[in-house]
């Protein structure tokens, strides 16, 4: 039966204002995406008295490739090769992380923990390309300055910093990648977070952690709460599943997403530590 042009006029409207709605919203959030992705704490949130930062960690100070200058602190234990480059979360910065950096220092080595571009006093506002520019500049400063050998680099990111972390490995010879509590692709983000059919196609940010960890030439520890309920505990397995050998998975028995050292206790601690040892150079 031939449908009558009347409604064929009203179908096409309705299907032109359908898809001028998804170009808007698609627009839209192409605008704000950055916004939504990063949640910067600027200075002085976040950060304790400076005689504290200074009882933990060198402050320094790197410039990345494209001029930015980025804020770090360097905690050093000249009794180890080794070093800890440390990527954090979004929504956080090097001050809150300070006591975190004081846990991690009881594994034994060095540690780089990396301001990204627009959080903390780092210059600059963050974006995809510009948290790998500052990744690069703490690499380079590490082996340029430091004269950290690549293989004595362990590198360690949590959340966003485990995109970080795994871009930056996927790049650079390394001597171990930790990804605690990371996601397996900013699409995959999107779909959970937004019930917006095809939303995932207007991200233009990637961190495609699931297709880059493969090309990882270093040992690789995942670490995921069972209780997670910001990045799910099945992108965790998802990421070690599509990670090469040698491989392990340190399951968190009932953390969440920013408390899995806390929860992971003691048995977390020992977990990271004979990580890095065991994949120490003589």
């Amino acid at each position: 039966m031939d449908i009558p042009a009347k409604v064929k006029r009203l179908l096409a409207i309705f299907l032109i204002g359908v898809a001028s709605g998804f170009l808007i919203a698609f627009a839209a959030l192409r605008i704000v995406e950055n916004r939504l992705i990063f949640h910067p704490p600027r200075y002085p949130e976040g950060f304790p008295p400076p005689q504290i930062i200074q009882q933990e960690a060198e402050e320094i100070w790197l410039v990345t490739a494209d001029g930015v200058r980025i804020n770090a602190f360097y905690h050093s234990n000249p009794a180890s090769r080794q070093i800890l480059l440390c990527f954090h979360g979004n929504a956080e910065n090097i001050g809150f992380g300070l006591g975190h950096l004081h846990a991690m220092a009881a594994i034994g080595t060095n540690i780089l923990a990396v301001e990204y571009r627009g959080y903390g006093k780092s210059e600059g506002k963050p974006d995809e390309a510009g948290v790998y520019h500052d990744a690069d500049a703490a690499y380079e400063y590490l082996t340029g300055q430091r004269h950290f050998r690549p293989e004595d680099i362990i590198v360690y990111g949590h959340s966003l910093g485990g995109a970080v972390a795994v871009n930056l490995a996927s790049r650079r010879p390394c001597g171990g990648l930790i990804v605690e509590s990371s996601f397996t692709s900013a699409r995959a983000m999107a779909r959970r977070m937004f019930a917006i059919p095809f939303i995932s196609y207007a991200v233009k940010s990637h961190f495609d952690s699931e297709e880059l960890i493969r090309e990882v030439h270093a040992p690789i520890l995942i670490v995921h709460g069972t209780l997670d309920e910001t990045v799910p505990f099945e992108m965790g397995e998802q990421l070690f599943r599509a990670a090469p050998e040698p491989k392990q998975f340190f399951r968190v028995e009932g953390a969440h997403h920013n408390d899995v050292m806390e929860v992971g206790g003691q048995e977390y601690m020992a977990c990271l530590k004979n990580f890095v040892a065991s994949n120490a150079r003589p």
